[in-house]
This record gives C-alpha cells, structure tokens and sequence, in this order.
C-alpha cells in the first residue's frame, strides 16, 4: 500500500515537473514560490489591516505571525525530522529525471513548509477579512495553491508533500482564526 502510493506520488511528480514543461512556467513558477515576489502583497497586508481595522490591526498581524511560525514549527522542526522523507531533487533514483529550474536545498521534503505556511496564512486571513472583503476567499486559495503547485513544478516537493502540507496549513489556519475570533470581542 506505502509503495503503491509513493511510485503514485512520483509518477504524479515527473508529470508536473516534466510534463508540464514549458518556457512559460520556467519562467513564472519559480518567481511564485519566491518570497520577494509576494513581498508588496504582505505590505499590503500589513497597511491593509492597520487602515481598516486601526489598533485591532496589531492584534491581527500579531495572530498572523503566530499563524506563520506554527505553521513552520509543526512542518519544519516536528514533522521533516520524523518522517526524514528525501526531496525529489536530491533522490537518487530521480537524478536524471530532473530539470534543475532552483536550487534544491538540503532539507527534508514532507510536508511541504510552502503549502502549509501559506495555506495557514491564506485561512487566517479568509476568516479575519471575509466579512470586509469577499475576494479574499479566491484570491487566498488562489494564492497558497499556485505557491504549492509551484513547490513540485520547480522538484523540490512531491505532491503529497504540498497536499498534506496545505491539509495542515487549513488546519492551523482555522485553529488561529478561531483563538482570534474568540479573543476578538474582548479587543
């Protein structure tokens, strides 16, 4: 059954990562996964939360922090050490299969930090700016998906590593959104 899956999970990986090979996503995915390209999206968050919703806008980028440093916590620190599950960059068996579009990094691949970090952040903010602002439900998805799509385009995550990734973002982001929302009405 574990192997059954894994040979899906790569199969599924080298029909992304090559597949879909074209000079557009060459060029596109690797910026989306790029924390400098998002970089006026999170000023804007910032400004975003501290014009609408003044001194409650500390308390929102604070729980955004938190929502961020969980989220990399459980993945990075907890999980990627126990499982120990090797990047598709760096398997062996997966060598001349792949197309080196970034660097591939030296730590562990499931489950994917990108996915869960982004999608946990994704989640927090549907919840907090959802009432103000109903885009933020496409665009958030939109966001943290094309970020974790980008993951296994560029092969350093297998696409179970960016789905359980994003299944435990969605997780955290909730748990967040509702500590904020229960502390909300005492703000």
């Amino acid at each position: 059954m574990i192997e059954s899956l894994q040979q899906f999970d790569v199969d599924l990986f080298l029909k992304i990562h090559r597949g879909m090979a074209n000079p557009f996503f060459d060029w596109l995915l690797p910026l989306m996964r790029n924390r400098y390209t998002w970089a006026p999206l999170y000023l804007f968050i910032v400004v975003f939360s501290f014009v609408e919703y003044k001194k409650r806008g500390w308390y929102i980028i604070g729980m955004l922090l938190a929502t961020f440093a969980m989220g990399d916590l459980i993945a990075s620190r907890l999980i990627k050490p126990f499982v120990a599950r090797l990047r598709p960059c760096n398997e062996p068996s997966l060598i001349d299969q792949i197309i080196h579009r970034v660097p591939c990094g030296s730590g562990y691949s499931f489950p994917s930090a990108h996915a869960t970090n982004h999608f946990a952040i994704a989640v927090f903010l549907i919840f907090v700016f959802y009432d103000k602002w109903k885009p933020v439900l496409p665009i958030g998805l939109a966001w943290a998906f094309i970020i974790s799509f980008s993951q296994i385009y560029v092969g350093v995550h297998y696409p179970i590593d960016t789905m359980v990734g994003a299944l435990l973002g969605t997780t955290i982001g909730l748990c967040t959104a509702k500590i904020y929302r229960t502390l909300q009405p005492q703000l």
